[in-house]
C-alpha cells in the first residue's frame, strides 16, 4: 500500500474539473474560500485510501469527496453542477504524475440545505483505483 499517488490524483482532478466545459465559470478549490465566497463553487475534499495491492503489484483505492456549495435558490444550480462534475470524472482518462489510474466510479451523493436554507451543498463520493 502506498499513499504516493494522492497528490497526483488531486492535481489531476483539479486539472480535469477546471478545464471541463460544463463547469466553465465555476470555481474549483480545495478549501472553502475565505471572505465572500463565490455563489457556487466545487471543493475537492476529504479522501480515504485503502490498500488494493495484489500479486500483480502495488495499488490503492482512493475514495474522495467532491462537494458543490451554492447559494442559489433551490437545488437546481447545485444539482446541475454536480451532474457536470460526475460527467467530468466518471471514467475520465486522467494522467497521473505518480501511478496509473485504472478507473474512477461514482459511489454516492448527499444533498442538503445549509444555513437554515440559504445555501445548498451536495457531497459526492467517488472511488479511484490506482496501480503503482
Amino acid at each position: 500500500m502506498s499513499y504516493a499517488a494522492a497528490a497526483a490524483l488531486q492535481a489531476a482532478l483539479y486539472s480535469r474539473l477546471s478545464a471541463y466545459p460544463g463547469l466553465s465559470g465555476v470555481s474549483i478549490v480545495d478549501a472553502v474560500p475565505p471572505g465572500t465566497a463565490p455563489a457556487t463553487f466545487v471543493i475537492i475534499g476529504p479522501e480515504q485510501a485503502l490498500d488494493q495491492s495484489d500479486t500483480s503489484g502495488a495499488g490503492a483505492e482512493h475514495r474522495f469527496e467532491v462537494a458543490i456549495v451554492s447559494d442559489a435558490t433551490g437545488f437546481l444550480m447545485a444539482k446541475t453542477v454536480a451532474g457536470a462534475v460526475s460527467q467530468a470524472l466518471v471514467d475520465a482518462p486522467l494522467s497521473l504524475g505518480t501511478g496509473r489510474l485504472v478507473s474512477i466510479r461514482f459511489l454516492r451523493a448527499t444533498a442538503r440545505r445549509l444555513d437554515e436554507g440559504s445555501a445548498r451543498r451536495i457531497d459526492m463520493t467517488f472511488r479511484a483505483r490506482i496501480e503503482l
